[in-house]
């Protein structure tokens, strides 16, 4: 059986608790193991998919068309791992399936509490996501913070796990906070003794201590949280704040961190490398030849995790391209307000991304309008592809006030609309065209080229699998007058016909896709789009 590590947090929320159990997945990767990594979610939402952004941050998609928490995007960012439905489990899941068994007569006849039948569900499902898979080591995050109501029962249940599999076989990483207090010039270690406190309390004694910090901790401070805390001075192990998230690994690694679980855990492996980590990711990110500024115009542009995805991508566009990738984060809806120009006069590169709802559509119309005429290089996705698909039939094609039946029912000229398979579904929750599908890519499209390069291949036919999130598409009634008006369709669903990729020719980089593409892009390996993208803004303006 594989050994489990829960990754809980305290003091604060918002403490990198994600990216510290993707590093060490990261860590133990390196050392030769295979791994998975889960998320527990205390939210009583079934999945994230009907949240808005502003309160959840980005929903990331899984190949298997799971809707999940962002985290899971660090997870396979960082690691080999295989991501899916069994990756993010929910409080709303956990809830849905014990009431389901009760209503089924599963329980015979007892009185159905959280504890054992909720927290024995948790348990259940967290050794789901690893059966038949031969994992060495499975990574749980608890999501929120110790103290929380909702994370109880989570928290509950794995002290029982850790009881159950014993200490060899199952380990608490705890992330907490060292705060430096300006105006004493001292760190202060009270918040994490209160949050190793509360986690005692639980039932829980934390076998390693990520600290993170602004300030470098001394042996004196380090001595001082073990001896509060209750563990050995080497497992109070330093996060400092770095100005990359890629270099937590190796932050991590210079600690001991990866060892210190090996010895724990009683596991066997070979020595630690991340040579190729540092020097195709860290050291591209550090010392990077060129400098390139794309804007990103969004909706949810006043929440940073709203584009996670997004934004990381453009990064592994820019490591792909020896560049450093500056990002302009514009709101559409000043777009709207005040015009292009103002915001878009000194960029090198447009990203539109997707959304939902009419709210500042008209900006991002306005927005591809100005990167097509002005050919400036131009990536769209989702939203972005349906906006271009909007703009070009009003500005190219004439067909006045073309829309999306999504923002305008009545419009004459509906070069969007929704997909026949959504006309008859009511329910909101987990019903869009989710995951991975096939798309057929034009031979010589941009797109083509693009895949090309990016897999090596010589074959004459490309077929790319892509995960989706969208209710609407290309109305393919409109397909032959914007194709002779100079719109390629480069990608197609063959199933069905969908258009997937449009691209414009007379245009350095005009590419938008139907599909996320940022769900698969990694450090070290660029999403073909993302990375062409970032070529193409440098090949035009240097």
């Amino acid at each position: 059986m594989p050994k489990y590590i829960f990754v809980t947090g305290g003091v604060v929320s918002s403490l990198g608790k994600g990216i510290a159990a993707a590093s060490i997945g990261k860590l133990l990767e390196s050392r030769g193991l295979k791994i998975t990594l889960i998320k527990c979610d205390p939210y009583i939402n079934v999945d994230p998919g009907t949240m808005n952004p502003y309160q959840h941050g980005e929903v990331y998609v899984t190949e298997d068309g799971a809707e999940t928490d962002l985290d899971l995007g660090h997870y396979e960012r960082f690691t080999n791992a295989k991501i899916g439905k069994e990756n993010n489990i929910t409080t709303g899941q956990i809830y849905n399936s014990v009431i389901s068994k009760e209503r089924k007569g599963d329980f015979l006849g007892a009185t159905v509490q959280v504890i054992p039948h909720i927290t024995n569900e948790i348990k259940s499902r967290m050794k789901q996501a690893s059966r038949d898979k031969k994992l060495d080591v499975v990574i749980v995050e608890i999501g929120g913070t110790v103290g929380d109501i909702e994370s109880l029962p989570f928290l509950e249940a794995i002290r029982q796990f850790i009881i159950e599999r014993g200490r060899q076989n199952a380990i608490n990483v705890h992330v907490t906070l060292v705060p430096y207090i300006k105006t004493a010039d001292e760190i202060k270690t009270k918040p994490t003794q209160y949050s190793v406190g509360r986690l005692r309390q639980i039932g829980i004694q934390p076998d390693i201590l990520l600290c993170r910090s602004e300030k470098p901790l001394t042996k004196k401070v380090r001595e001082k949280i073990a001896l509060f805390c209750n563990v050995h001075q080497e497992a109070v192990v330093q996060a400092l704040d770095v100005e990359s998230v890629y270099e937590i690994p190796l932050l991590f690694q210079g600690e001991g961190l990866g060892q210190l679980i090996i010895n724990l855990l009683d596991l066997k492996s070979k020595e630690q490398d991340l040579d190729e980590w540092q020097s195709n990711v860290v050291q591209k990110i550090k010392t990077p030849r060129y400098e390139i500024k794309i804007a990103v115009v969004g909706k949810y542009i006043a929440l940073q995790d709203a584009y996670k995805s997004i934004y990381e991508a453009l990064k592994h566009g820019g490591i792909a391209n020896d560049a450093k990738v500056k990002i302009k984060k514009i709101d559409s809806e000043k777009i709207c307000q005040e015009g292009s120009e103002k915001f878009l006069d000194n960029v090198q590169g447009i990203l539109v991304p997707g959304g939902f709802g009419q709210r500042g559509i008209e900006g991002k119309i306005e927005t591809i309008r100005y990167a097509r005429e002005n050919k400036i290089p131009f990536l769209g996705i989702c939203l972005g592809m349906q906006a271009a698909v909007i703009e070009f039939a009003r500005n190219v094609c004439n067909l006045e006030k073309a829309n999306s039946t999504e923002f305008c029912e009545e419009t004459n000229y509906p070069v969007i609309a929704l997909l026949e398979k959504q006309k008859k579904v009511e329910s909101k929750g987990g019903t869009m065209r989710l995951g991975a599908y096939p798309c057929k890519l034009e031979e010589g499209s941009k797109a083509y080229i693009a895949y090309k390069k990016s897999a090596g291949t010589i074959s004459s036919s490309i077929e790319i699998f892509e995960r989706h999130r969208h209710r609407y598409e290309f109305n393919n009634s409109y397909q032959k007058i914007i194709q002779k008006a100079g719109m390629v369709f480069s990608g197609i669903y063959p199933a069905e016909n969908l258009a997937e990729i449009i691209e414009i020719k007379d245009h350095p980089w005009f590419v938008a896709s139907q599909f996320h593409p940022e769900f698969k892009s990694k450090p070290d390996k660029a999403h073909p789009l993302f990375s062409a993208f970032i070529q193409a803004a440098l090949k035009v303006n240097c």
